[in-house]
């Protein structure tokens, strides 16, 4: 029976047209939000006075102007008066916008914070077929890039937005009431700016996501670089890379400054607009002061409001595309959030399930979910009884690593079964199982860390006694001790501080302290010169020991001892038995491998 739990696993979005329901989805990012309503509920609060409060200075400044002139304003009060009551409004303005920034940072930081674990909780917890279909540079500039905009939408932008929206709406009423000829005036230029930063806002959009998109393939090359550097160096292409690099950016740049020209023809817009309705009205309003019709007070304030007004309209272009900009990231970022992780990322327990190692592969067949046109597997029966110690030899291409792959549950099968201890291996708890079982693969990635936490991989609780025993059944200890800080050593970046066979105990000492039922061996030794080869070998044998081994080698010395040789070849099995049974096999395929490995030594 195929088992398809992960192979519908999609690529990452393409960008797409942000309608009416999907700004709906978009808000469901506020989810994150929600443990920190109340600071989100009293900031806005806040903002709410603190732009109320803001907008008093204008009516208070034409106040002023008007006790200058001799006029009696709030039943006599006089300068002294009116300059001890804006020096109250300043500092409760103060004490407002404070407190309002520190609650909006609460929940921004916190916030995005939830949404940085949540995202990269997810990323871990999906199929590898997913990491296959999609680029490095991209996945990390959905965590930075896409992230970062949202940060600056919950902290900044939104904020602001609805602070413009409140001062327009107080500004406009209090202008309604205070001189409403004028008010008409002025609000008969809202048409124009509104439809224009309609169509802006939608083309500014669609700029600011090509150059995500640009940037990400930055990203991806940069990563790409760092991680095949030994390549590079090898082949001499650091020209290449750079010039690679350099057009990529090239293209961000050509996209950004489109991106500016936007923005900048949009703010030219807004500008050339207000102002020349400012003006407008400023004539129009000192014609009504020359005829008494207002005060030159209620005109200052007029003005200083018109001005206020102008700015805001201005800055709600600015904010309202960069709130375009974080609904397409957060569309993006949902998108991940959205797909079925195959395990539950959690701390596990005790394992429910464990396992004696006994395996079944029935008529298995398989493809990769990134080439289905090459069929990979083609009908694979095998039977190890557990505690068996097997090896699989063949070719390269042939399937090898493939078969150990899905006894990994990697991938979903096309047709087939992979039964352990007689039930099928996608009827288990997927992390419960898969604590069952370690590999010690051909070239070992290590940590970034120290030698500590590279060893504690295996078992993240493990004792400083266990993991000194580990080191020492793997051979790791012999040169762990002559370090300086021994087991507080850093490895470098991808383990380059340590030589390949020394990478290779490492992982031993990783599995050692594991435990595994099941032990998977992927030419573990096949890169090692012969004195590394040997104490590694010495080390796997102790690891070995009780436990159920499936061992991929090309060096065929290394698995004369084993209990079932299969031999690979296009994905079948043409040959199975101990070495000596196939060695005597005449023009057989592995007394050929036999013959040339051993001739030549």
């Amino acid at each position: 029976m195929a088992r398809r739990n992960n192979s519908d696993v999609e690529d990452l979005p393409e960008d797409k047209v942000i309608t009416r329901e999907k700004f709906r989805e978009a808000l469901g990012i506020f989810e994150y939000i929600r443990p920190y309503r109340w600071s989100l509920i009293g900031g806005l609060i806040l903002l709410f006075l603190s732009s109320l409060v803001f907008m008093v200075f204008p009516y208070l400044m034409g106040k002023m102007i008007d006790i200058a002139q001799g006029q009696e304003v709030f039943n006599g009060m006089d300068l002294k008066d009116m300059a001890l009551v804006l020096i109250g409004v300043l500092l409760a303005q103060g004490f407002v916008s404070y407190t309002r920034v520190m609650l909006f940072a609460r929940v921004s930081e916190r916030g995005i914070a939830d949404v940085r674990k949540a995202l990269y909780q997810k990323l871990v917890s999906l199929p590898i077929v997913f990491f296959e279909k999609s680029r490095v540079g991209e996945l990390i500039s959905r965590i930075t890039a896409d992230i970062e905009k949202l940060y600056s939408a919950f902290s900044i932008t939104l904020a602001e937005f609805l602070r413009q929206i409140i001062i327009l709406v107080v500004g406009i009423t209090l202008l309604g009431v205070t001189t409403p000829r004028l008010t008409l005036i002025m609000l008969s230029t809202f048409p124009v700016i509104v439809i224009g930063a309609i169509i802006f806002g939608r083309y500014i959009r669609k700029l600011s996501k090509e150059r995500q998109t640009a940037l990400a393939n930055t990203n991806t090359i940069i990563s790409e670089t760092m991680q095949s550097i030994n390549a590079v160096k090898s082949f001499t292409n650091e020209y290449f890379e750079a010039k690679r690099y350099g057009s990529s950016i090239d293209k961000v740049v050509t996209v950004a400054m489109k991106f500016a020209q936007g923005r900048a023809v949009f703010s030219v817009f807004i500008v050339t607009i207000l102002f020349g309705a400012l003006f407008f009205i400023i004539w129009q309003a000192a014609l009504m002061v020359q005829a008494g019709t207002i005060t030159a007070g209620e005109l200052v304030s007029f003005v200083a409001y018109t001005a206020i007004l102008g700015a805001s309209i201005a800055g709600l272009g600015n904010f309202y595309s960069e709130l375009l900009g974080a609904i397409g990231a957060t569309e993006r970022i949902r998108e991940i959030l959205k797909m079925e992780g195959e395990v539950a990322v959690e701390k596990p327990g005790e394992i429910k399930k464990p396992i004696q190692g006994n395996i079944i592969y029935k008529n298995v067949h398989f493809r990769y979910p990134t080439r289905e046109d090459i069929p990979v597997l083609k009908g694979i029966d095998l039977t190890i009884h557990a505690g068996q110690r097997v090896a699989l030899v063949g070719p390269s291409g042939s399937g090898k690593s493939t078969i150990v792959q899905l006894l990994q549950r990697f991938y979903a099968l096309e047709s087939g079964d992979i039964l352990v201890d007689g039930e099928s291996i996608f009827d288990y708890d997927i992390t419960d199982y898969r604590r069952n079982l370690a590999i010690v693969p051909q070239e070992v990635l290590l940590f970034g860390g120290t030698i500590r936490e590279n060893i504690l991989y295996g078992k993240p609780d493990a004792t400083d006694e266990e993991i000194i025993e580990a080191a020492k059944q793997s051979n790791s200890w012999e040169f762990i001790s002559t370090f300086p800080e021994q087991l507080e050593t850093l490895v470098g970046e991808r383990g380059v501080k340590l030589s390949g066979g020394q990478r290779q105990r490492i992982a031993i000492a990783r599995a050692i302290l594991r435990d595994p039922k099941v032990l998977l061996l992927d030419e573990a030794t096949s890169s090692l010169d012969a004195e590394s080869e040997r104490v590694v070998q010495e080390a796997l044998n102790v690891l070995m020991e009780g436990r159920t081994s499936i061992i991929i080698a090309h060096r065929l010395a290394t698995i004369r001892e084993v209990d079932c040789i299969y031999v690979i070849d296009n994905g079948r099995i043409i040959e199975k038995g101990t070495h000596d049974e196939l060695s005597a096999i005449e023009n057989g395929a592995y007394s050929g491998l036999a013959k040339l490995q051993f001739e030549s030594i």
